[in-house]
């Protein structure tokens, strides 16, 4: 019989030597890494049988949490990989089969420069109330930039700081701030009960680790009416998405509200992409909306469609464009023109900025 847990240690430990952000484990293939956006199999180890991945995933899982993966056909969690790394691990049933993706946890929770975003976000930070969004597609680094915020307030304010995550990434060492951190599951039942909870909690500054239905959104927005820092991610793809996206999540009747509520809590949306760099590895190219007059009265009055012109119009107030982002980060030489083309989201107008 198979040792899994030391073949699952051996699979880890090359995860950090190899500088890897996940790995996937999947019958039917070796177990793949992905290195700096690309995938790359293992093939010095077999392909992986139904007893392989079931093998390694239940020996990340204690007896309970093999249940619950059993019952509900997947599982959010976290692993901590003895003193040497945390993974946030997805496994779920597929075709019948056990999977699993695990994403790498930094230990060390980087400042803005270290990640290469902008000064800006340290004032979004200090920000006593109002709603903060980063967005992008999965793995573009939306946790970690909001970790870095998390981290710039703790460092610079006394704080009552409260996560609420599923499973909590970054571990926060406490300085300035107090910081409590709240697991889906293991400290409280679910995302919007914990934040009705947070209004009894005497909390400043709330990191919700993903807005994912109605009654989240609605609870998120109102503790930014009053008083409070939220700062949330969403998978969206720029700003006018974002925007149009948890409007349209509400009912009819209730759109007109959730705008209004929104125009007025909006801090601003950072949208973000992790770009192949030249050099090695990725680096961020970013669409930043701040919620001035104009952004208002475009969300009040239904006029999202507005907001790219907004933004690429607005870059003396600090606004920037994902293309401009993208077209700067190509004249610095950091990224490739062909890269840049196949982050864009509007090419023919990157054309003019990039020739």
């Amino acid at each position: 019989m198979k040792d899994y847990k030391k073949e699952l240690t051996e699979l880890l430990l090359t995860v950090v030597k190899e500088n890897a952000s996940d790995l996937h484990i999947s019958v039917g293939r070796h177990p793949t890494f992905r290195v700096s956006g690309a995938l790359i199999p293992l093939v010095r180890k077999p392909i992986l049988s139904a007893e392989d991945t079931e093998g390694l995933i239940f020996a990340m899982l204690k007896e309970e949490e093999r249940k619950l993966l059993t019952d509900n056909k997947e599982l959010d969690f976290s692993y901590s990989f003895e003193d040497k790394a945390r993974f946030r691990v997805n496994a779920f049933y597929q075709r019948g089969f056990l999977g699993a993706a695990l994403r790498l946890i930094p230990t060390e929770i980087k400042t803005f420069k270290e990640l290469n975003l902008p000064d800006v976000l340290a004032d979004f930070s200090r920000k006593e109330q109002g709603f903060f969004l980063t967005v992008g597609p999965i793995g573009h680094g939306k946790s970690t930039t909001l970790a870095s915020m998390v981290d710039h307030i703790n460092h610079n304010a006394s704080k009552h700081i409260l996560t609420i995550e599923d499973p909590i990434e970054y571990y926060f060492i406490q300085d300035k701030s107090i910081i409590d951190q709240r697991e889906i599951r293991i400290d409280t039942m679910d995302f919007h009960t914990a934040l009705r909870s947070m209004f009894r909690q005497d909390v400043n500054v709330s990191m919700i680790g993903e807005m994912r239905d109605i009654e989240t959104v609605s609870a998120a927005v109102t503790a930014a009416e009053t008083g409070h820092l939220i700062l949330s991610s969403l998978h969206t793809n720029n700003a006018a998405q974002t925007i149009d996206r948890i409007v349209d999540s509400f009912q009819p009747e209730q759109q007109n509200q959730i705008r209004l509520q929104l125009a007025n809590a909006l801090l601003g949306i950072f949208s973000q992409r992790l770009v192949p760099r030249i050099s090695g590895g990725r680096i961020v190219a970013y669409e930043l909306l701040i919620n001035n007059a104009a952004i208002k009265n475009i969300i009040r009055e239904s006029r999202t469609h507005e907001i790219d012109m907004v933004i690429e119009t607005s870059l003396e107030s600090g606004m920037i464009s994902l293309n401009r982002s993208l077209a700067s980060l190509v004249r610095e030489g950091e990224i490739t023109v062909e890269n840049a083309f196949a982050y864009s989201l509007n090419p023919r107008e990157l054309e003019a900025m990039v020739s």
